[in-house]
Parts: structure tokens; C-alpha cells; sequence
């Protein structure tokens, strides 16, 4: 019999994302399905998404009830979309009227994802469809989880029904629901477990009543249950030690592949990895550096905040350019403070420093295709796809020892490893990793060797699901 699974998650690809996490739960239903799973996602309505209402062919299928507040048969509209076999649900809601993803405060993300967690569940019965699994991913439909392990209990439609809470970015944890939670009939948890500030917190609440908990790395998984990484969370996390695993996020090989990619001025591979030089020299061309096939070029494609390291980067990458030890490119947007630290850089070094404060993908294909070193010096890093990437076209990862770098950048040692890793958060370690592999570069034959090494990785999506299934099967032995 096939595991029927629904997945609550704030995004999804390709009907809205914002992030990363709108990539995974895009990419995991699909791989899922490959193995024999009935896989379901519901999510909220956004209005965006009625842009494309043609596209997807969104079909309008009616109206399900929830209990909300005093009002015992509050409506929510439900649209669905199939997605290359995979039902999606859209689930209307009352506080969506600003039409973004992510608000600014819990005064309005808490009703908005309280009401859609809620509403998923109304539309399985609905539905008469019992998930063997409800699948969240992180805190947003925390409380689906939360009423599944209490007042769910009482409930026969729902007695079986396990519980999987996937993390991808633990501080965002939405706490201080409390009010919202008792529209949906909830309370605060009284879980000695659970800091006092989290009892009513929707990321607090997953964690504590999820039959399984995982985090998108083994690496992360770790991190977590200790005090730096841990988000005030910690201790929570330690005491449920036993039902938490990491399980690794995929990249779809289909669609990274530089044989295939559009974007690049020259298609290679592992059998072709001479014609790679190709893509450098264009990129050097349309960034406005000096065309030189001998100088190393440092590539960044990244958010511009303060998880992804860009303070060290930029003390480090300053040095080498001073010295002219290297060439830089960046691409990305981010807060105003980190944009400040590079915006006059390409007038400092005109010929050696590109700094595009934008959003581009086809020139982040460009610059992992044509860039020498890859450099991702974050603070944290839950899984991280752009190491990943690089991989795949060629381009060596320097990355900082953290989360799931730690599980796709193998340390460099003569004939061996994928990347340059550091473990010291400063700019002085990544100086010297950075340096190390400069030096390494102009040493071509142990360079290509890194280069194939990376290059035939494999991070799959089916290797992912495969795991999830067995999470689920652990969830569901548990929960009966």
C-alpha cells in the first residue's frame, strides 16, 4: 500500500517562491512520487499566484469549513493545480489581503498561517483523503501538528495519522501566537520542555509534537541541539534527540547541468572540462574584469545578510584584491548595510572587482560556470544549494565548517576532496583557506583532480525521498 502524505508548506515551486525552501518542497513531492508515494501539497492562495491562473490551470473546486474563532462553519476557498502529477491544493484565506509570503510581525503571519494550517486539515476531510503522514515544513503549519497530537487525538479521521516536521531555518520560529491560536481552538502547550516564550510558538509547538523531527542536514541536525545554533530551542531539541535525524536536501541534476544550460556561453562537462575556460573569459568580458585565463576568479551568489558571512568575505577579499592576488565577482540583494561594504568596490578595483547588487539567474548560472573558487563563508548554513551547484559546474567551494557544507565539501588533501573548508569564524581563517586555495590553482593537475571530484558528486533528490520514507514509516510506527 503507498504512504499517502500531505505537505503543508508556506512555498512552493514553481506556483510561488521565495527561497529555498519553496526549491525543496517543489523538487521532494515529485521524487516522492517516483517511489510509489500519494503525495499532496496544500498551501496558501496567494493572490500572485492568480497571475498565472491560465499557466497552472488552476481549477476553482469549491469551499471546505473550519471552525474559527465563535464562528463554528468559517469558509475557505480551495483551487487545485496539477503540477506534474502532483495535486496542489490552494486554500483561500482571510489574511492574505497584504499578498505577500512573509509578514513583518506574528500580527500578521500568525492568523494568516494558523487559518491555512487549519484549513488543510478541513480539506482532508473534506476530501475523505487520510494522509498516513502530514509532512510540515518548518514553523509556518506548526500548528496542523500541534492540534494533531492533542485534540486531534480524540478525533477518528485523525488517529492514525503521523507527524513529520522538517526544519530549514530555525530562528524563524513565530512565537507569541497565542491569541491566534485561540481562533483555531488552541492554548499555549504547557511543555516543561518548551522555554516559556515558545509554549505559544508555532515553530516551539512543531518541535515538541511532531512524531519525527528532521533538519535539511546531518551537519544542521547536530548544530542544533547546542546553544549557538539552537535558537533558544535547544534544550527542546536535546531532550527530543531520539526522534530527530538530518536528511539532506537534493539538487535536480536535469535542470543544473552546464552540457545543457542556456545561460553559458559554452556547454562542458567532465569529458570537456577544457572548453570551462571558455565561460571564464566571457564572464571576465561581460563584468567588466581584465581578460586573463591565468588570474583566479573568486565568484559569490548569494542573499546579502548576515547568515551567509559577507563581513568576513568582504575583510578577506579586500586583502587579495589590495594585492592583487585575485579577480571578484558578486551577485545578490540584500540588506543595505552589507550592500554598502562592496558598492564601491568596482570603483576601487575597476578591473578586478564586479559587484552586481541585483537578482540575475541567468548570471549566477554564468558565475558558477566561469568563476575558479566559489566562496559561501556562512555564519549558518541549514543545507545551502549554491555549494552544490558550483560543484556540478566546476567551480571549487571554499565554505565555512557549518550545517550542511560540512556534509557536501569534502576538505581538500593532496589528491583528494572537493573544496577549502574553514572552521573559525573570522576574516583571518577564510584569508588563509582562501589563500591555500590560490595556491592550489596554479598547481593545474591537482586543480582539475578537485574540479572532477566536485563535478561528479551526486546530491539527489531520489537518495533524499528514499530517506524521508523511512522517516515517515518511523513516524507512523510511533504515532500507533
Amino acid at each position: 500500500m503507498s504512504l499517502k502524505v500531505l505537505t503543508l508548506a508556506a512555498e512552493s515551486a514553481p506556483l510561488v517562491k521565495v527561497g529555498g525552501l519553496g526549491d525543496v518542497v517543489g523538487a521532494l513531492p515529485h521524487a516522492l512520487k517516483e517511489l510509489g508515494c500519494d503525495v499532496r501539497v496544500a498551501m496558501p492562495h496567494y493572490h500572485t499566484i492568480d497571475a498565472h491562473a491560465e499557466k497552472f490551470k488552476l481549477k476553482r473546486m469549491g469551499k471546505v469549513s473550519l471552525k474559527w474563532g465563535e464562528q463554528e462553519d468559517y469558509p475557505a476557498s480551495v483551487a487545485s493545480a496539477d503540477i506534474g502529477g502532483i495535486p496542489f491544493y490552494l486554500l483561500g484565506n482571510p489574511y492574505l489581503h497584504e499578498g505577500r509570503v512573509y509578514g513583518v510581525s506574528i500580527e500578521e503571519d500568525g492568523p494568516k498561517y494558523i487559518f491555512y494550517a487549519m484549513s488543510a486539515l478541513a480539506l482532508c476531510r473534506h476530501l475523505d483523503w487520510q494522509p498516513d503522514v502530514i509532512h510540515v515544513h518548518d514553523s509556518h503549519a506548526g500548528a496542523a501538528i500541534y492540534w494533531l497530537n492533542t485534540k486531534g487525538k480524540r478525533d477518528k479521521f485523525w488517529k492514525h495519522t503521523a507527524s513529520v516536521l522538517t526544519i530549514h531555518n530555525l530562528p524563524y520560529q513565530n512565537n507569541h501566537a497565542k491569541k491566534f491560536l485561540a481562533m483555531a481552538g488552541l492554548k499555549p502547550s504547557r511543555d516543561p520542555r518548551l522555554p516559556w516564550w515558545a509554549r505559544d510558538g508555532l515553530m516551539g509547538l512543531g518541535i515538541a509534537y511532531a512524531d519525527q523531527i528532521n533538519a535539511v542536514s546531518e551537519g544542521y541536525a547536530d548544530e542544533i541541539m547546542g546553544e549557538e545554533y539552537g535558537a533558544g530551542l535547544d534544550g527542546l531539541l536535546s531532550a527530543r534527540e531520539d526522534c530527530l535525524s538530518g536528511v539532506l536536501n537534493g539538487l535536480d541534476y536535469s535542470a543544473w547541468n552546464p552540457k545543457t544550460d542556456s545561460a553559458l556561453k559554452t556547454y562542458f562537462d567532465e569529458t570537456s572540462l577544457e572548453r570551462r575556460i571558455e565561460n571564464k573569459l566571457a564572464l571576465q568580458k561581460e563584468c567588466g574584469l581584465k581578460i586573463d585565463k591565468s588570474a583566479p576568479l573568486i565568484g559569490v551568489v548569494s542573499r546579502l545578510d548576515h547568515q551567509k558571512g559577507l563581513d568576513i568575505a568582504a575583510e578577506a577579499m579586500w586583502k587579495l584584491l589590495t594585492k592583487g592576488s585575485a579577480q571578484f565577482v558578486l551577485l545578490g540583494t540584500g540588506t543595505r548595510e552589507i550592500e554598502a561594504m562592496f558598492k564601491t568596490w568596482a570603483g576601487d578595483f575597476p578591473t578586478m572587482a564586479s559587484i552586481n547588487l541585483k537578482f540575475d539567474s541567468a548570471l549566477a548560472n554564468r558565475i558558477y560556470a566561469g568563476a575558479d573558487i566559489f566562496l559561501m563563508p556562512s555564519r549558518y548554513e541549514p543545507c545551502g544549494i549554491s555549494q552544490m551547484i558550483a560543484l556540478r559546474y566546476g567551480a571549487v567551494p571554499v565554505v565555512r565548517a557549518t550545517g550542511g557544507l560540512v556534509d557536501t565539501v569534502k576538505p581538500y588533501r593532496h589528491g583528494r576532496g572537493t573544496g577549502f573548508v574553514f572552521k573559525e569564524y573570522s576574516g583571518a581563517a577564510l584569508l588563509r583557506s582562501l589563500k591555500r586555495a590560490i595556491e592550489m590553482y596554479h598547481e593545474k593537475s591537482e586543480w582539475r583532480g578537485l574540479q572532477l571530484r566536485g563535478m561528479a558528486n551526486r546530491f539527489t533528490w531520489q537518495s533524499a525521498a528514499e530517506k524521508y520514507v523511512r522517516l515517515y514509516e518511523r513516524a507512523i510506527e510511533m504515532k500507533r
